[in-house]
C-alpha cells in the first residue's frame, strides 16, 4: 500500500467543483507535487487528506488509514505546514516547538531532545529563545518545518511552503526540504505554483487545473512529452509564420504567447535553419530549454499565471451548463 491513495476524491462548494474525481497513488519516501495556479484545488486536496475537510464523494487513505473511518490515526501519522503562518509570534521558537510536542503527545522526557534535533535540522540554533515576532519570513517557515517534523510523522504536507519569500530564501527552504527527505525518509506532499520549485523538488507531480489532474509523471518525463526545446520568435507575419511552422515535421508545438511564437523543435541545432525559413521575416529570436511552464500550457491551454476572475468565471459557467 502506498503512503497516500485516493479514488474519485471530490469536493464541491456550492456549484463550484473544487476537487473533481482525483485519483492519486503516492509511494513512501516520495516527494509528490500538486502543481497548479491559485484556486486549482491544491489546498482543498491537502485539507481532505489531513482530515481538516470532509469528502463529498470518493475515498482516501493516508499511511494505510481511511481518512473518514480513522481520522485520529491519520492525524497521528502526518505533519503539516500551512500556507499561512501559524506559529505563535508571542512565544519563542523553542516554546512553539515544545508546545507542539505536548499537543502531539510526545513524551515529556524526550521533547527537549526532539526540539534540539528539529532546530539543528532547520539551522535555527542560536535563535530558539527569541520571540517568533522577531523572525524573518524565511526563519518562520523553517520553524514551521521543524514543528511539522517534531513528532516524527511518516507524511508531511507542505502547502505552498515558499509563498511570498524572496528567491534566495526560497532556495534555502528547498535545501532544507531536501535534507529532511534525505535524513528522515519522510513522504512529502507539496503544493506549489512555482515551476522551478516543482522541477527541483518533486520525484513526480500532478498538474492540476480546475480541480482535475491533467497530467501526472516525473518533471523530466512531462517536459519530454512537449517535444523538443523551445524557439521563441518575434516575426512580422505571425499568422503566416504559425501556419508554415506547424507544417514542419520537426515542430511538435507552435503557440502564440504575448505576441510572439513559441515553437517546440526537435533536435533544434539541426532544424533551426528550416524553422527560420518557414517563419519568414524575423525581428528577434531566442532558444531555451523546455520548462514546466511549457508543459502546463500544453496540457491546459493557458498559462499558470492566468489566475484571474475571468478564468474562474469560465469554469463556473461550465459547471452551470453541466448542471442544467
Amino acid at each position: 500500500m502506498g503512503a497516500i491513495e485516493t479514488h474519485g476524491l471530490t469536493k464541491r462548494f456550492g456549484e463550484l467543483v473544487a476537487v473533481d474525481n482525483l485519483n492519486l497513488d503516492v509511494a513512501e519516501g516520495e516527494i509528490f507535487g500538486l502543481l497548479g495556479p491559485n484556486g486549482a484545488g491544491k489546498t482543498t486536496t491537502i485539507s481532505m487528506l489531513a482530515t481538516l475537510l470532509g469528502l463529498d464523494s470518493g475515498r482516501a487513505s493516508v499511511a494505510g488509514y481511511d481518512v473518514i473511518d480513522k481520522p485520529a490515526k491519520v492525524r497521528e501519522q502526518i505533519g503539516i505546514v500551512f500556507q499561512d503562518p501559524s506559529s505563535d509570534d508571542i512565544l519563542t521558537g523553542h516554546e512553539n516547538l515544545y508546545l507542539h510536542g505536548l499537543m502531539y503527545g510526545v513524551p515529556r522526557a524526550i521533547i527537549p531532545q526532539r526540539v534540539e534535533e528539529a532546530l539543528e535540522l532547520v539551522q535555527l540554533k542560536g535563535r530558539e529563545d527569541d520571540l517568533v515576532r522577531t523572525y524573518s519570513g524565511g526563519m518562520r517557515r523553517r520553524l514551521e518545518l521543524a514543528r511539522g517534523l517534531l513528532h516524527h510523522p511518516r507524511i508531511l504536507f507542505l502547502d505552498e511552503p515558499t509563498l511570498g519569500l524572496d528567491p534566495q530564501t526560497r532556495q534555502r527552504i528547498w535545501a532544507h526540504i531536501e535534507s529532511i527527505v534525505a535524513e528522515r525518509k519522510v513522504t512529502i506532499i507539496l503544493t506549489t505554483h512555482y515551476m522551478e520549485e516543482a522541477d527541483r523538488l518533486c520525484d513526480r507531480l500532478a498538474i492540476i487545473d480546475f480541480g482535475r489532474i491533467v497530467a501526472l509523471d516525473s518533471p523530466q518525463t512531462l517536459k519530454d512529452t512537449v517535444g523538443g526545446d523551445t524557439v521563441q520568435l518575434e516575426v512580422v507575419n505571425v499568422e503566416a509564420a504559425a501556419t508554415a511552422l506547424e507544417n514542419l515535421e520537426c515542430v511538435s508545438r507552435c503557440e502564440t504567447r504575448d505576441g510572439r511564437l513559441d515553437v517546440a523543435v526537435q533536435d533544434v541545432a539541426q532544424n533551426l535553419p528550416a524553422v527560420f525559413t518557414a517563419a519568414g521575416e524575423i525581428a528577434s529570436f531566442s532558444v531555451r530549454n523546455t520548462t514546466l511552464d511549457d508543459v502546463f500550457l500544453h496540457y491546459t491551454g493557458h498559462d499558470i499565471r492566468d489566475e484571474s476572475a475571468e478564468g474562474v468565471a469560465k469554469h463556473m459557467h461550465r459547471v452551470r451548463s453541466v448542471n442544467r
